[in-house]
């Protein structure tokens, strides 16, 4: 059976300062929009994408049983792993002839999760972005120097996209070529940047090596998101630049970046569009426990009017605070990322995993596959150091051979500069159940720097 209704709504500015009309809602108005829409984000992903069927009928529920938003606690969660074992396309609830998008993840932990997008899907991403944006202060006529990278990664055309719905200007930088990005800078003037916040620590170093002022640049704003960043990061930044920086989050089997945004006047946590997106936050000790607003736990969400890919209740990993709406008075915002539930590492915008360097580790002669992983904050940026034993009996060239091949292989296929660190045999703990591999100190590190 095939659901022939569509999600997603044109936008309608309607107010003097051109907001989306939604914008200006109040709680019960998006409530009653909430509730319509996830009845039909629900029922859309029943009857069109087979997984959805299979994971509602195992667990006992049907679309029929959502007479409020509580009732979504029913409904069984999906995870990267859904999205991995239907690779490429087999979520898709909508035909490829209907879907004129395909982003990827990199792959780079097995299969890689395939996400498309209608022309609905498309529009309904550039108008997120575009509130984001908006929220952060950019305003229409603004130059956007966009500095995420394009390809696959949803980063780099989700914000390109946004930008150009603003009605801004769009440099399409993308990453990479440092000195070639102050250079445009220089030149073009632009008002806004969008990349993340250590790539903008880079640009900000170079343009001292040049012998130039960052503060002097014509840079007002920047939209920061793709990694975790902390308030002092945010102030070093600010006072580096002269201008203000901003968050934005988003995840690309939501949508892409745009999920949330924050407003540049507050700076408290980014706004969630929740006309599109239904957060929730749970216990991840107890996934059957709702948490209540102002309660730390793992970010959940629905996706309310995706047609090529609809998601219900998306385990995100991420552990957040929802909270009272400021800039946005109905919509909840969401705090800064504090960590995840799992034990992928975010270094410096690069998604890593212990068991990528333990595939790497395994190959090199001399060293074993006993390593720990240490995160720490050096001066203003965030390093992974590899504490790998030996194999007994090795002469030490041969050891510092191989560590040095183990940092080697590590930057070019995972794409990670790390320190690697040799100890003796037996040095490292050992456990009987599941193996701690990353010992977390950048947040000690933090509050050693701020007193």
């Amino acid at each position: 059976m095939t659901n022939v209704h569509t999600a997603a709504e044109p936008l309608v500015t309607t107010t003097n300062d051109g907001l989306d009309e939604r914008e200006t809602w109040s709680r019960d108005r998006l409530e009653e929009f909430q509730l319509e829409k996830l009845k039909w984000s629900v029922r859309h992903a029943y009857e069109n994408a087979p997984m959805y069927r299979e994971k509602f009928d195992d667990a006992g529920v049907h679309p029929d049983d959502i007479r409020e938003m509580s009732d979504l606690a029913k409904f069984p969660f999906t995870t990267k792993e859904d999205l991995r074992r239907a690779y490429p396309f087999g979520m898709f609830a909508k035909p490829l002839s209907e879907i004129p998008r395909i982003h990827a993840s990199s792959g780079t932990t097995g299969r890689p999760t395939v996400v498309g997008y209608t022309h609905n899907d498309l529009d309904a991403w550039a108008t997120v972005v575009a509130r984001s944006m908006r929220l952060s202060g950019v305003r229409p006529g603004d130059m956007v120097h966009n500095a995420y990278g394009y390809g696959l990664f949803t980063g780099g055309l989700g914000a390109h996209a946004g930008a150009e719905k603003l009605g801004c200007t769009v440099i399409p930088m993308s990453g990479g070529q440092t000195d070639r990005q102050v250079q445009v800078i220089r030149d073009f003037k632009p008002r806004v940047i969008c990349c993340t916040p250590s790539y903008l620590l880079t640009v900000m170093d170079a343009m001292r090596d040049m012998g130039l002022d960052p503060a002097d640049s014509s840079l007002e704003i920047a939209i920061l998101g793709a990694e975790p960043w902390t308030e002092p990061m945010r102030q070093e930044i600010e006072k580096g630049l002269g201008l203000k920086a901003t968050d934005i989050y988003g995840l690309s089997e939501v949508t892409g970046p745009g999920v949330s945004g924050e407003s540049v006047d507050h700076q408290q946590g980014s706004t969630v569009w929740e006309d599109y997106f239904y957060p929730e936050i749970v216990d991840p000790d107890d996934l059957s426990r709702t948490m209540p607003d102002g309660e730390q736990g793992e970010l959940v969400f629905t996706t309310l009017q995706k047609e090529a890919l609809p998601i219900i209740r998306y385990r995100t990993k991420d552990l957040s605070v929802l909270l009272p709406g400021d800039a946005r008075p109905a919509f909840r915002r969401m705090q800064k990322i504090t960590g995840r539930t799992d034990d992928m590492i975010i270094l410096r915008g690069v998604n890593l995993f212990p068991t990528q360097i333990e595939e790497i580790a395994v190959e090199i002669e001399h060293l074993t596959p006993h390593f720990i992983l240490e995160l720490h904050r050096k001066g203003r940026m965030d390093s992974l150091t590899v504490k790998i034993e030996s194999v007994p009996g090795v002469p030490q060239e041969d050891i510092t051979g191989a560590a040095q091949l183990l940092r080697r292989l590590i930057k070019n296929r995972i794409g990670s500069t790390v320190d690697v660190e040799t100890v003796e045999p037996g040095t490292l703990p050992r456990s009987q159940g599941k193996y701690k591999r990353v010992y977390d100190y950048r947040m000690d590190e933090a509050d050693l720097t701020r007193s």
